[in-house]
């Protein structure tokens, strides 16, 4: 049997076959839907058997929870830094904060989960319930902090936070589904990072603390 060296195409293939099937994964599930993707097709795209999927993913779900695991929660974990450590004022943090998820979601395929979850929350209730405990829940968690944070320095008002995150975070989300929906037969009118500074700009019109 001839030994594989560790470094051959043959072997940093294998090693990379997880991420080929993820990638693969999220192209579909965006295109088709959840419950219209076979695993036979994911398989396809990634260039692999239907076999060698089920060496890494035992199912379909198993599958998308990889999806938003692999490359959207290391964006949260690197979002939480920032948070506790940020050299600024809370208004420019909440600026990076909604800027870096565009960036690095809402600029890349990523964005289309969004779309997918809001399409397919009624019939995968379970899935949809991972998506908000991974995703939804722990972005707000970053916005709260960011909140909180101008409370208690006395750059904010105080305001119903809870009502506030879901206000400020409602026109990336927005974004993020007009993406996959109407920019393909209405274009894009406007360039969204100037959008989200916009939206900022008014609603930290509201927040800032008058002062007397």
């Amino acid at each position: 049997m001839p030994v594989i060296a560790p470094n051959s195409p043959r072997q940093r293939r294998k090693e990379a076959r997880p991420s080929e099937l993820i990638a693969a994964a999220l192209d579909q599930f965006v295109e088709k839907g959840f419950a219209a993707t076979r695993l036979e097709d994911v398989a396809t795209r990634a260039g692999v058997s239907k076999g060698t999927l089920y060496l890494y993913f035992d199912s379909k779900a198993a599958l998308l929870k990889a999806v938003v695991e692999d490359p959207i929660v290391p964006v949260l974990d690197e979002g939480e830094d920032p948070v506790g450590s940020f050299d600024g004022s809370a208004a420019k943090l909440l600026h990076h904060l909604l800027a870096a998820w565009w960036t690095h979601v809402g600029e890349s395929k990523l964005c289309g989960i969004c779309k997918l979850m809001v399409a397919e929350a009624s019939n995968f209730p379970e899935i949809a319930a991972y998506y908000h405990e991974a995703v939804i829940a722990r972005g707000h968690g970053l916005i709260r902090r960011a909140l909180e944070l101008g409370i208690a320095r006395g750059e904010f008002r105080d305001i119903d936070v809870e009502t506030a995150v879901d206000t400020i975070f409602a026109p990336v989300l927005k974004l993020m589904l007009w993406r996959h929906s109407f920019a393909s037969c209405c274009g894009i009118d406007h360039e969204p990072l100037s959008h989200i500074e916009k939206h900022l700009d008014i609603v930290l019109g509201g927040l800032v603390r008058k002062r007397r």
